[in-house]
């Protein structure tokens, strides 16, 4: 488990081999991305960083996602 990216908004977790897990911290949402799906993100996140991005364009970049984020965080 590798924790690739946290903001106040946003939390990004890749586990190796299998996928990236995606909250949206304020809705309490999230989503497991796997396979073809897992790859694709990858693509884009790696497109992203290296464009240096602020906070700000991140957690834009990461709302894009939003749809996808069908899960709610239930803590115990």
């Amino acid at each position: 488990m590798n924790l690739v990216y946290n903001s106040d908004h946003f939390y990004v977790v890749e586990f190796a081999g299998d996928g990236y897990e995606l909250v949206d911290k304020e809705r309490g949402r999230g989503t497991f991305l796997q396979g073809p799906s897992a790859a694709r993100f990858r693509e884009s996140m790696q497109s992203v960083i290296a464009a240096s991005p602020t906070i700000a364009s991140m957690d834009e970049f990461l709302s894009g996602f939003e749809e996808l984020l069908t899960q709610a965080i239930v803590l115990h």
